[in-house]
């Protein structure tokens, strides 16, 4: 059973465009949408949820109204101005740090879990696919995308797919840390501008941390092929394959709209075409 996690060092580079194709593509996979932060994937993939369950990220402090004393001890040492003037706490503004319920001296305040989230798992047209959502605000993402790869890998073990297909978050922050340890291979989505190669180049350098093999894939291409050369110099320097280059394409947009990745959409155009031979390419390599 592969891993392979499809990311990119920014947004907007049209990496969920690209795993929904690849997921339309590919016969036997589970699906893991980890941008848990920002999920869309299921705008195109239309999953039925099958079950569900709460994520519980972090610490709230709670107060026992019946404990407390008044002392205002909680207030002077809360730095987010949790407390307010009546010692009460606001939960939007705590941040779980536990300082007011170490100093407490009538143990009034209790550290409590915070629900931050929710898990999915669902059936699509293309097979399993989990998926999440962290709630407005809340912190702790990159535990959610470990329980989201967790539940994946084990469907995949169980009932014997051989490729498990993850969405990643954009960035390199903690949230792709999560989604890229451990797995086989990232493919890299990127576009030629200098921001996209920049970007292109921290996130790859955080996937050879994590011992995660890289390949890249150029978007929109042709929008400035000087800057293509460049991504493909580099990579070639690096060692790292370009699985493939796909031309702008005004149909990407239109399949989006209408809630279906371009596989859907013209199986048989040009995207279509490009996106397929550069899986192809990436399962190769991989065998």
């Amino acid at each position: 059973m592969r891993q392979i996690t499809v990311i990119s060092g920014k947004g907007g580079t049209g990496k969920t465009s690209i795993t929904s194709a690849l997921v339309t593509l590919e016969k036997r996979k589970v699906i893991a949408d980890c941008d848990v932060d920002a999920p869309d994937l299921h705008l195109i993939l239309h999953p039925e949820v099958k079950d569900s369950g709460d994520f519980y990220g972090g610490v709230r402090a709670a107060k026992d109204d019946d404990k407390c004393i008044d002392c205002g001890l909680c207030r002077q040492v809360c730095r987010f101005d949790a407390v307010d003037e009546q010692f009460n706490i606001d939960p939007f503004k705590c941040d779980g740090c536990g300082f007011c319920a170490y100093v407490c001296p009538t143990k009034a305040i209790e550290m409590k879990e915070n629900l931050s989230g929710h898990w999915y798992l669902s059936e699509t047209e293309y097979g399993p696919m989990v998926h999440a959502k962290l709630d407005i605000g809340e912190e702790n993402s990159g535990k959610l995308v470990t329980v989201v790869r967790n539940m994946a890998r084990n469907i995949a073990e169980k009932e014997g797919y051989p490729y498990v297909i993850i969405d990643g978050p954009p960035g390199i922050g903690c949230p792709v840390t999560s989604a890229i340890t451990g797995v086989d291979a990232v493919l890299i989505v990127t576009e030629p501008t200098m921001s996209g190669i920049h970007d292109m180049e921290r996130v790859l350098s955080v996937a050879r941390h994590f011992g995660a093999r890289p390949f890249v894939l150029i978007n929109k291409y042709d929008l400035n092929e000087e800057m293509t050369e460049k991504i493909e110099n580099y990579c070639k320097e690096q060692d790292v394959p370009v699985v493939g280059k796909i031309a702008f394409d005004r149909e990407m947009t239109d399949a989006m709209v209408q809630g279906k990745s371009i596989i859907q959409y013209k199986p048989e155009g040009k995207t279509a075409k490009a996106i397929r031979n550069a899986w192809d390419r990436v399962k190769v390599e991989l065998s």
